[in-house]
């Protein structure tokens, strides 16, 4: 990270992930998402995430929609308030 510029290497999507912003907590490991294509998606907070990362409304994350069900995906990553506004003012997200 550079100092001056306050500048991260993020991780970014690849070619099946997309950004996502968390809409409402349906309880257990599932969260709504309002994905960067317009869909609105149920995400599947994975075993690895549930009980180290804390995922809430108005989280920025990185979402992988499943290929056999769209309305649905797996939330990868989520980015803290920083990282956040760090994608929001390089364009990658609104």
């Amino acid at each position: 990270m550079s100092e001056e510029t306050g500048h991260r290497s993020l991780r970014m999507p690849n070619d099946d992930e997309q950004f996502a912003v968390v809409t409402s907590h349906d309880g257990g490991n599932h969260v709504r998402v309002q994905c960067q294509d317009g869909e609105e998606r149920m995400g599947r907070i994975p075993g690895r995430m549930k009980y180290r990362v804390w995922i809430d409304k108005g989280d920025v994350v990185l979402v992988d929609p499943w290929d056999w069900q769209d309305e649905k995906a797996d939330i990868e990553w989520r980015y803290d308030s920083q990282a956040a506004d760090q994608l929001r003012r390089e364009g990658h997200i609104d």
